[in-house]
Order: C-alpha cells, then sequence, then structure tokens
C-alpha cells in the first residue's frame, strides 16, 4: 500500500498530540522552572510563556493540518530552546541503555523538521 498522504497525517498526530500533553502539563503545572531557568540567562524571563506557543498552540496548527509548516517550525523553535536551555549537558550523553540521552527531544525538532519539509498532506483543515 502506497498513501504518504495517510503517512503525513500519522506522523502529524504522534508529534502534536506528544508534545500537546507537554503543553497541557505546563497548562496545569505553570512554567515556572522555565521562567526560573531564563532568570539565569540573558533572556527576558517572560519568554518563559513562549512555551505555551510551542507546546499548545503548534501541536494543534499540525494535529489540524492547519498552518502545518508554521506549527511545525514553531515547535523547532521550541524544541531549540529546550534543549539550549534546559539540556544542553546532555547533548553528547547516552543512557545506561546506550540511547541517545536526548531522544524524547530530538524525536520532537527532527519530526517537526521533516513536517516544514513534506507539508501536512491531504487529510488537513480546509483554509
Amino acid at each position: 500500500m502506497h498513501n504518504p498522504d495517510l503517512g503525513k497525517l500519522i506522523l502529524r498526530l504522534t508529534l502534536g498530540v506528544l508534545m500537546l500533553l507537554h503543553g497541557v502539563h505546563k497548562i496545569l503545572n505553570g512554567v515556572g522552572h522555565i521562567r526560573d531557568t531564563l532568570a539565569t540567562t540573558p533572556f527576558p524571563e517572560l519568554l518563559a510563556y513562549g512555551v505555551y506557543v510551542g507546546e499548545v498552540l503548534a501541536p494543534l496548527m499540525v494535529i489540524v493540518g492547519f498552518y502545518t509548516r508554521l506549527g511545525a517550525a514553531l515547535m523547532v523553535v521550541n524544541m531549540l530552546f529546550a534543549i539550549g536551555l534546559m539540556h544542553m549537558h546532555e547533548v553528547f550523553s547516552l543512557t545506561a541503555h546506550g540511547g541517545w540521552q536526548l531522544e524524547l527531544q530530538g524525536f520532537y525538532l527532527f519530526t517537526a523538521l521533516a513536517l516544514i519539509f513534506l507539508g501536512p498532506g491531504r487529510y488537513k483543515w480546509k483554509h
């Protein structure tokens, strides 16, 4: 069976739903830990609230296929900030089982990047 549009839908739903769960967690628990981390950098603490764009709005855009490439690009930016602010010390680390320490972050980053190039496919919000 050859159905690239179905494959794109599965990719969109997987990335969008899994990232959205992180966003829901931040809606329920706040972004204080991100704000605290930003306080130790030259970035303004207000930037912490951008996580709602990258982990709530962007995943919803990707899930429904509404400006998918823009939503995916927002997720790429979100993940670059997450890796840079919270996980930079783990970039060259492996887990006890030999996997990359940043497998999850890498999945989100590179899957979103792939969607920028692939686009939403046929099964999307008509706009």
